[in-house]
């Protein structure tokens, strides 16, 4: 346990946003799970629409702080990819 009260401090500000992060990371894991059961669904059009919300969650959480900005691309880069790949087969 800390000693010093900026350290403290520290810790509690850490925890806050500690749980305002894992928040974010919650809602945009929860609608990627809901695009792939719809890819899986082999209903591409309701799948590009759940694309769009999990696209305009990773964007809200770049820019909240939560995700890096080339991890979030790289996260929509591979859901866009696994729809064109549907799209295609």
């Amino acid at each position: 346990m800390a000693n010093i009260l900026s350290a403290e401090k520290r810790n509690r500000q850490n925890e806050k946003r500690r749980l305002r992060n894992k928040s974010y990371k919650t809602q945009v894991k929860t609608a990627q799970k809901f695009f792939l059961d719809a890819l899986e669904a082999d209903s591409t059009e309701q799948a590009a629409k759940k694309l769009q919300e999990v696209e305009s969650l990773v964007d809200k959480a770049v820019k909240k702080g939560v995700f890096h900005k080339n991890a979030a691309d790289r996260k929509k880069s591979r859901l866009y990819k696994k729809l064109n790949q549907k799209k295609g087969a």
